[in-house]
């Protein structure tokens, strides 16, 4: 309900007035639209100790936004962010998967790419956890494959350290240590 204003005209009274010019002064209109203002707010005391305020407080810088640079390196089976819960059913393969990358038979350029568009796209598409299969990669001598070695570490690298929250290996059904549950952040 709008009351009758002092002036008669404008339904709102002087204060009201004169907050609704302060709260709309660094407005700026879309294109093609005007902001609409009172038509005869009469300056006061408020607006000139308002205006006195503006030249000595600085405005709070914007926080910039979390980068991978800002995340701690997360190693497999690395649990913070995550509430216990969450990270038992994850360790334990009770999360759904929904979604999955095969990178058996790739380069590491290849695994690379596919990897970190696959990690981009399961993000916007809201997902939260991913099964990222890398094989065991036997090699002679008992080494450990390149895949399978490396993927933790492109997961703790830009931009992909932004998208991740934790990973662990996957249980034996969902390819045991040839392959590792991924628990991605919200898309913003």
């Amino acid at each position: 309900m709008v009351k009758k204003g002092t002036d008669g005209r404008s339904g709102l009274s002087r204060e009201d007035a004169e907050l609704w010019r302060f709260v709309t002064e660094s407005i700026e209109a879309l294109p093609g639209r005007a902001v609409l203002m009172p038509a005869d707010a009469p300056e006061s005391e408020i607006s000139r100790r308002v205006r006195q305020m503006r030249k000595h407080v600085n405005p709070l810088p914007m926080p910039r936004p979390v980068t991978a640079a800002d995340l701690p390196e997360i190693t497999r089976g690395q649990t913070a962010g995550v509430d216990k819960r969450t990270a038992q059913r994850m360790r334990r393969g009770k999360m759904p998967i929904e979604g999955r990358i095969d990178l058996h038979g790739l380069t590491q350029e290849e695994a690379y790419r596919a990897l970190s568009s696959f990690l981009a796209g399961s993000q916007r598409a809201g997902r939260r956890c991913v099964l990222v299969v890398t094989g065991k990669g036997a090699r002679p001598g008992g080494g450990t494959g390149v895949l399978r070695a490396n993927v933790p570490h492109w997961l703790n690298q830009p931009p992909n350290r932004a998208r991740v929250i934790t990973f662990s290996h996957a249980i034996q059904k969902d390819g045991g240590s040839g392959a590792l549950y991924v628990l991605l952040r919200r898309a913003r």
